[in-house]
């Protein structure tokens, strides 16, 4: 059973008596900014979409193209259910004016589970950053022992003249001498490094170990484009990670995503936001889909 079953947007008519409230109350200047232009986002958004409703699977997918409304969806739910999250977002002074109009239907209790959180892409970008350096630090200390490693290596300090055992730092350091003398450059660099070493993954990789070890049991979990800088291997992954935590952990995802790899899920619901109005579709029936199928189809004599 999914812990979140339906949220319900801001109606057009409570969009429309909220607005004209905000232009009566407001000078004109201020009134005409309102109406042409996007400052009372997320208000104006969904109701030429004609969504209204969303009714939520284990797995609930929110396809469209860039600027299609799917991420501002996954913030509004978020925002609404006080999710967990770690990187801000595009919350504009009317975000709470909007919230106040939106209702959601919980399973269990008026709380999603407490490990519930949003992903979005920033936060996996950020976490690649900080990965970054941190490598790069671990770089700078490597090539500090491999520096002492060949400062240490050409006379042993037991047949250097000038070193004296007078003191435990002298011993210390005798240990340090005989340990480059009786080892390799790369053995004395990794028993002497602080820090452990993160490099060797790929963004793709790292990327993907940043979902694998935020997602655990029993929670609700929004993903914003989780496919940003996964190769199609690595999106493959990501999908059966899903599923198996979908059918096997009691998790529960909504998605916006225009990857196939995701989109091809089993038992997903996908809401189609480049329809008119807003509708549920088979993900064969996608047009990100069907140009990639339609690309593949003509070229099917080289394969």
């Amino acid at each position: 059973m999914p812990y979140l079953e339906s949220f319900t947007l801001a109606t057009d008519n409570q969009e429309y008596d909220y607005l004209r409230g905000a232009y009566q109350g407001a000078g004109y200047q201020t009134a005409m900014a309102c109406y042409d232009h996007n400052n009372v986002y997320p208000f104006k958004l969904f109701p030429d979409k004609g969504l209204s409703r969303l009714d939520f699977a284990p797995i609930t997918i929110l396809y469209g193209g860039n600027g299609s409304g799917k991420s501002t969806l996954l913030n509004v739910i978020a925002e609404k259910l006080r999710l967990k999250r770690s990187s801000s977002f595009n919350n504009t002074p009317y975000m709470k004016s909007y919230l106040d109009f939106c209702k959601y239907r919980l399973s269990l209790g008026e709380v999603p589970p407490p490990d519930s959180k949003i992903i979005t892409s920033d936060d996996v970008f950020d976490y690649l950053l900080d990965l970054r350096s941190i490598n790069e630090g671990v770089d700078r200390r490597r090539e500090e022992l491999y520096r002492e490693y060949a400062e240490l290596t050409p006379r042993g300090a037991s047949s250097d003249p000038s070193f004296l055992l007078k003191s435990l730092d002298d011993y210390d350091e005798l240990k340090r001498r005989n340990e480059a003398r009786g080892s390799t450059k790369s053995a004395f660099v990794s028993r002497r490094m602080s820090t452990h070493e993160v490099a060797g993954r790929s963004n793709g990789e790292s990327a993907l170990y940043y979902f694998t070890n935020k997602i655990g049991e029993g929670a609700l979990y929004l993903l914003d484009e989780p496919e940003n800088s996964l190769s199609a291997k690595l999106q493959n992954e990501l999908r059966q990670f899903i599923e198996d935590s979908a059918r096997f952990y009691r998790c529960q995802f909504v998605i916006a995503t225009h990857s196939p790899f995701l989109l091809s899920m089993k038992g997903a619901k996908i809401y189609d936001l480049d329809s008119r109005p807003v509708s549920v579709r088979k993900w064969t029936e996608l047009e990100a889909v069907r140009i990639y199928h339609d690309f593949f189809e003509a070229h099917r004599g080289e394969f």
